[in-house]
């Protein structure tokens, strides 16, 4: 089994993080619906045809997803003498253009609505609040929320320890009312169970979140409840987008929204100047 094969190699061998693998092997394994299971038949006219058959169904940026995956995956069996390494370059490029679109936001009266719309009485919206308030006032991921560490906060300092992309280590400060609402989840609403994650599934067996398609929905369903009817976008990233935007609004230099967000280049952050 070939697939199973280029999942130990991403990952041992190119250090990826679980979630990475787990997307690249996903997307190839629909692909060889198309190309087939024996890299010796392969051609450029059945890579091209697999890809071009993606373009009626998927947008720009899910398609490239997939190239990605596709080349990543040729690399494995050209180093393994599977197939000739010219096939590499047959897979097209599909063109992107770099910020060409605004970031999609909600402005800062509809991320306060966000977090003001989780009942802090029970446990469920205690949680939900420190959650969205992590999202929407300091930008983490998704991510970074599920593999959130009970040893990563430090009360003394008023930090938060984040690995994110790249598994790159940086310490965040925490605001006042975000390091309050995780204080009240975790001394009073959070489970007493042995798990070093901080947020835990609300019925039992308890257990930490499994991905970050929990996170979204949480946030998907504060949106509703806050009565947003139309937002540009419904996951966790509208309120990492919301927090950048409105940290630059309130005059926040570039520089500054670039540490929050953990970005690598300053030109990354740029999108954001665009509003």
């Amino acid at each position: 089994d070939f697939v199973a094969v280029f999942r130990d190699s991403l990952a041992d061998d190119h250090g990826l993080s679980h979630r990475t693998v787990d997307r690249y092997v996903r997307l190839v394994t629909q692909l060889l619906l198309v190309l087939g299971n024996d890299p010796a038949t392969y051609d450029a006219g059945t890579i091209r045809g697999a890809v071009a058959g993606l373009s009626p169904r998927y947008s720009r940026s899910t398609i490239q997803g997939y190239t990605t995956a596709l080349r990543a995956y040729l690399r494995f069996l050209v180093a393994r003498g599977l197939c000739c390494a010219s096939l590499v370059d047959v897979v097209p490029t599909v063109p992107q253009w770099k910020l060409s679109a605004l970031p999609r936001y909600i402005d800062a009266d509809e991320l306060t609505r966000v977090f003001d719309a989780c009942d802090p009485q029970t446990t469920g919206g205690i949680r939900d609040r420190s959650i969205l308030l992590l999202l929407g006032r300091i930008g983490l991921r998704a991510g970074d929320v599920v593999r959130m560490r009970l040893e990563d906060i430090d009360w003394a300092d008023g930090t938060l320890r984040v690995c994110g992309k790249g598994r790159r280590e940086v310490r965040l400060p925490l605001p006042q009312d975000v390091g309050d609402a995780l204080l009240q989840y975790i001394a009073h609403a959070r489970p007493a169970v042995a798990i070093e994650r901080v947020f835990l599934c609300l019925q039992a067996p308890w257990r930490a979140f499994h991905s970050s398609v929990a996170i979204s929905g949480i946030v998907d369903a504060a949106l509703t409840r806050a009565g947003i009817a139309d937002p540009p976008s419904r996951g966790a990233n509208l309120l990492r987008h919301s927090a950048a935007t409105t940290l630059l609004r309130q005059g926040a230099t570039l520089d500054a929204v670039s540490t929050m967000l953990r970005h690598r280049s300053l030109d990354t952050s740029m999108h954001y100047a665009k509003v």
